[in-house]
């Protein structure tokens, strides 16, 4: 689990096995990952965000959310 960030991902609010594929292939720091054929988060890479936005643009319908930890 991340110290400074923590992501979260709805794989049926991205659009499906497609999309969520999408979104390990856009990742640039490997935050995503396909695990027994679902989209998880990889809790290690959390912190490794560059808050790039990417994986908000393949998956623009609120099933990704980054929350920034030290801002709270």
């Amino acid at each position: 689990m991340g110290e400074f960030v923590r992501i979260s991902v709805d794989e049926k609010k991205c659009g499906g096995a497609d999309k969520a594929r999408s979104l390990v292939d856009v990742c640039a720091v490997g935050v995503f990952e396909i695990k027994d054929e679902h989209l998880r988060v990889v809790e290690e890479n959390e912190d490794e965000c560059t808050f790039c936005d990417r994986c908000m643009d393949v998956c623009p319908n609120g099933g990704v959310k980054i929350i920034k930890l030290y801002e709270q």
